[in-house]
């Protein structure tokens, strides 16, 4: 009796129903579109972010580096100094 039912609710306003259902899955694609166009746009931001503060790290890592070779070089100059001179 249902899938009668059906039928009948379909024949009767059935163009109307249509209409309507392709109306909301249209504008339902248009917002999943523009969904995507934002979360696109915050995972852009995000990187951005995350590449310069990466950029900051290994900038800061490195001239850590540097100086902390730089003062083992001073250390091993002043002993071969050191054993020079005596």
């Amino acid at each position: 009796m249902l899938p009668k039912f059906g039928i009948a609710l379909l024949l009767i306003g059935g163009p109307a129903v249509l209409t309507s259902f392709g109306q909301s899955a249209k504008d339902d694609i248009k917002d999943a579109g523009h969904s995507t166009k934002e979360a696109a746009k915050d995972t852009g931001s995000a990187t951005k972010k995350s590449a310069k503060k990466a950029a900051h790290s290994v900038k800061k890592g490195s001239k850590k580096a540097v100086n902390k070779g730089a003062q083992e070089t001073d250390k091993g100059a002043a002993k071969v100094e050191e054993k020079t001179d005596h």
